[in-house]
């Protein structure tokens, strides 16, 4: 499996019926893209990634190096175990931006994902915990995260779409890319997901 020659924009939603926090991704004609799932009662993040949501085949593993910590690193390997490369969350930049390094299989540095504004997470962290109001807050704070090449050239973009119970995203692609380069930057934004939803 390789999530290259996509249709964008791609539709990542996350399915409200299971424990573990699944979700689907579809693109821009709602057809299957892969389907992620997250290791419940795992000390150290185990996601499996999946062509689609029978979850008969596994694609891709994504594993933190550690316990969730400020500077956890996340390894990124296809089915057979080959690293393709991985992601680090900056810790202390994620203080104020959320702010992730994306590596390739050597551990050379290839991209940058920031959260674009940082008053969105500020002010949703601050209403998110005002009775009632606190609800609707998934309806109206979204966040963006840019992917910007090593020269800063912004490559894609991932959008928290307006939301009342669920959890969904938009992944646009605005610039192409190396095919394995592009599958890697795509598994890195389904694990900014997950850490987005778990973070609020």
């Amino acid at each position: 499996m390789v999530l290259h020659n996509l249709n964008y924009p791609l539709d990542l939603k996350f399915v409200l019926t299971t424990l573990s926090s699944d979700f689907n991704v579809t693109d821009s004609q709602g057809r299957p893209v892969a389907y992620a799932r997250q290791k419940l009662f795992k000390l150290k993040e185990d996601v499996t990634i999946y062509t689609d949501s029978t979850r008969t085949t596994e694609a891709y593993r994504i594993r933190a190096d550690r316990w969730l910590d400020f500077n956890v690193t996340f390894d990124i390997t296809d089915a057979q175990g080959q690293r393709l490369g991985s992601l680090g969350r900056k810790g202390m930049k994620s203080i104020l931006k959320r702010t992730y390094e994306v590596f390739g299989a050597g551990q050379e540095p290839l991209f940058h994902i920031k959260e674009r504004n940082a008053w969105t997470k500020f002010i949703d962290n601050m209403v998110g915990e005002i009775p009632i109001i606190g609800m609707f807050s998934g309806y109206f704070l979204n966040p963006t995260y840019d992917v910007t090449g090593q020269n800063g050239e912004l490559l894609f973009e991932l959008k928290k779409m307006p939301s009342l119970v669920g959890r969904r995203f938009q992944l646009n692609k605005l610039i192409d890319i190396d095919d394995e380069k592009e599958s890697l930057v795509v598994l890195s934004l389904m694990m900014v997901v997950l850490m987005e939803r778990a973070t609020g």
